[in-house]
C-alpha cells in the first residue's frame, strides 16, 4: 500500500480524528470535504457525494479510503453506492463505517450497503461502532446544560464508544491488510444505562445532571422544536428501540483486536472533553 487514503467526510466528528491517527502514522490523506476544507497534515480535496464530477480528483493517487454516511442523511444506499462503485472500480481498498447491529436483517439500508461493499470485489473491512460517547456534547449537550437527559431509551444499556477509538480502529484498518474481509463490532468497555451515564457526567462536570425516560413522540417533538427535521427525528427515535431491547449492551474486543488498546470508558471521555460538556 504506497498510495493515498481518500477520508469521506473529512471535517465531521469521526473524520478529522481518522485524517489525526493517520497523519501520526505517515500517511498520505487526502481529505474530501465539499468545500476542499484545509485540514493540517492532509491534502484539501472538493468532493461532494452526489456530484459524480468530484469523484475523479477526490480519487486520483488512491488505493484506500474511508467512508461513512454523513449525520442527517436518510438513504445511505442512494448517497454511497456511486461512490463506492467508482472506487472498487479502481481496485481501491475500502473501510466503511456502518452502525452496530445492521447485520441483524440484510433489508436494513445500512446492511444494504455493507453487502454491495462485499460484492464489489474490492478489499474490504466493515466497521460497526455502537452509539458514540461524543453524542453527550453534541445531540444531547443541550440537555446536560439545562441537568437533564430526555431521550426513549428507558432502562436499555449501551456501552458507549469514543470516537478516538473508532478512528483508531478505522487508521488501523487502513493501514493494514490483516484485517481483510472483516466486520467488527465497536463497543467502549462497559454497558452503562442512561441514569448510570448521567451519573458519570455529573461527578466529571460537577453538576447535578438527571436521565429522564420519554417516549418516541415526546423525543421527536423536542427535536422537531429544536430544529431537526421531522423525519429525521424520527429516525433518531426509532434506533433507540435496539437501546431498549438490550441490544446494544455488550462489550466487544473488537477495538483491542484492531488498535492493540482497551477502549476508553465513558469517564475517560468526559474527562477529556469536560470544557465541551460544560460550554
Amino acid at each position: 500500500m504506497s498510495g493515498k487514503i481518500l477520508v469521506l467526510a473529512a471535517n465531521g466528528t469521526v473524520g478529522r480524528k481518522v485524517i489525526d491517527a493517520l497523519v501520526a502514522k505517515g500517511e498520505s490523506v487526502k481529505a474530501a470535504t465539499r468545500k476542499a476544507t484545509p485540514i493540517p497534515g492532509a491534502e484539501a480535496v472538493a468532493f461532494d457525494y452526489q456530484d459524480n464530477a468530484s469523484y475523479g480528483g477526490a480519487l486520483d493517487g488512491v488505493d484506500r479510503m474511508f467512508v461513512l454516511t454523513p449525520g442527517g442523511h436518510l438513504d445511505p444506499v442512494g448517497l454511497l453506492t456511486p461512490i463506492i462503485t467508482a472506487a472498487a472500480a479502481r481496485g481501491v481498498k475500502i473501510v466503511l463505517m456502518t452502525v452496530i447491529g445492521v447485520d441483524a436483517d440484510d433489508s436494513i439500508p445500512y446492511r444494504q450497503v455493507e453487502l454491495l461493499v462485499e460484492k464489489t470485489g474490492a478489499p474490504f473491512v466493515i466497521l460497526r461502532p455502537n452509539w458514540f460517547s461524543d453524542n453527550f456534547q453534541t445531540y444531547w449537550v443541550e440537555g446536560i446544560r439545562h441537568g437533564t437527559i430526555a431521550v426513549p431509551a428507558a432502562e436499555g444499556k449501551t456501552s458507549f464508544i469514543d470516537s478516538r477509538d473508532i478512528a483508531e480502529s478505522a487508521a488501523a484498518a487502513l493501514t493494514s491488510d490483516a484485517f481483510n474481509g472483516r466486520a467488527f463490532n465497536l463497543t467502549g468497555p462497559e454497558a452503562l444505562n442512561y441514569a448510570e451515564a448521567a451519573a458519570i457526567l455529573s461527578r466529571v462536570i460537577g453538576k447535578p445532571i438527571a436521565y429522564t425516560p420519554i417516549d418516541d413522540e415526546t423525543f421527536v417533538g423536542i427535536l422537531t422544536g429544536a430544529g431537526v427535521p421531522e423525519n429525521y427525528a424520527r429516525f433518531l427515535a426509532a434506533i433507540f428501540h435496539p437501546v431498549r431491547e438490550g441490544w446494544t449492551a455488550t462489550p466487544t474486543g473488537d477495538v483491542k483486536t484492531l488498535t492493540g488498546h482497551e477502549p476508553r470508558s465513558l469517564e475517560t471521555y468526559a474527562r477529556d472533553n469536560v470544557a465541551a460538556l460544560k460550554a
